[in-house]
Order: structure tokens, then sequence, then C-alpha cells
């Protein structure tokens, strides 16, 4: 049975939950929305976001290698990673575990719909664009879902004191249950951990 007819079924059961757990996002004060709202301001993507040609030659060439079955063109690969490192160090999240979390949300499917509406990369739900962002913006559009996506989980990490394994609960809209950020930091683990990363 191909991974795509039965990745639904596995989302919902670790997304699916997040219907429950809407009171939580509502807990967002104006200023609050207004901050992560400012941060979604889409400036031209830097030449780099790494600290020098040789960092980035050796993430880049890491983490292409694992996902070399996940999106099979390499210069699209590339180019995502790109965006990834950028808009996760931007917000000063790892980028390694940004990556664990796509894979566990919607294993770098661009189009992924959840059960309950998340959307896209980083399963966003549509709502956030009423909070921090404008109805227009596709959260289909790579660039716009991973700074949604990692602005929100730079949010509930701010929230939970920098607790990794309650900040992916509370994005996930799972807070109080292990399942979902066990998941996603053994995924981290054993996959997309960048020998001497962060984290």
């Amino acid at each position: 049975m191909s991974r795509f007819i039965i990745y639904p079924i596995i989302l919902l059961l670790f997304v699916g939950n997040i219907a429950f757990a809407s009171p939580n996002y509502q807990e967002i004060s104006l200023a609050n929305r207004y901050e992560l709202r400012q941060s979604l301001t889409s400036e031209p993507l830097p030449f780099s976001s790494f600290e020098s040609a040789t960092k980035a030659v050796e993430w880049i060439s890491y983490q292409s290698r694992n996902l070399r079955n996940k999106i099979p063109n390499e210069s699209l690969r590339r180019e995502w990673l790109r965006m990834v490192h950028y808009e996760s160090t931007r917000f000063n999240l790892d980028p390694d575990l940004v990556l664990a979390l796509i894979e566990v949300e919607s294993g770098f499917n661009r189009f992924a719909i959840s059960g309950v509406g998340a959307s896209g990369l980083m399963q966003v739900m549509p709502f956030w664009k009423d909070l921090i962002g404008d109805a227009r913006d596709s959260l289909f559009d790579v660039r716009t879902n991973l700074r949604y996506g990692c602005i929100i989980l730079k949010h509930y990490l701010e929230v939970e004191g920098q607790d990794v394994a309650r900040g992916l609960a509370r994005y996930n809209g799972s807070l109080g249950q292990d399942t979902y950020p066990n998941m996603v930091l053994a995924v981290w683990r054993s996959k997309y951990r960048f020998p001497g990363g962060s984290l």
C-alpha cells in the first residue's frame, strides 16, 4: 500500500485532535498577535542564512541525502532546504527539528490537508491567517507555510519556556500528551539531527 494512501489516516491520528484544543489558540493577546503579524513581512530571501559557505555546503548536502526519496528533484530539494534553514534560523529554531516536524506533519507533501483542515508542509490551521496574516495567503506556498509554521512553533516554545516537548505538543494541539512530541523528536534524533547541531 502506498504511503500516500495511508498518510491521511496517520495524520488524523496525530493532528486530528487539534480540533479539541482550539481554546489554547485563543489565548494570544492582541500585542502578541501584532508581533507575530509583523514577523510575516515578506522581504526577499537573503543570499545565505548560514555562518559560512562551508557550513551551507555541509548542512545542505547532509539533509539533501535524507530527503532524496521525499523530494527527488535535487535543485528543488536544495531550494526547499535553503528556505527551511532561513525561516528556522530567522526565528531561532533548530532547522533539523523543523525538518523532523515537517516529516511527521506532512511527509513533505506541500499540498497535504488534514481532516480538520490543517494545510501544507507544516500543517498550519487556516485560522492563523485571520490571527496573524492575510486571508489571501496561500498555505500551500512553501515559503509562506514555512514562515507561518516557524512563527507558530516559536510562539509556543516561548509560551512553554523553551520546553521543546511541550512546545511541540502545543503546536499539534495535544498538550498533555507525549505521543506527538516523542514522534517528532525520534525522527529528529534518528534522521535529521545534523552532527554538531543544536537542541
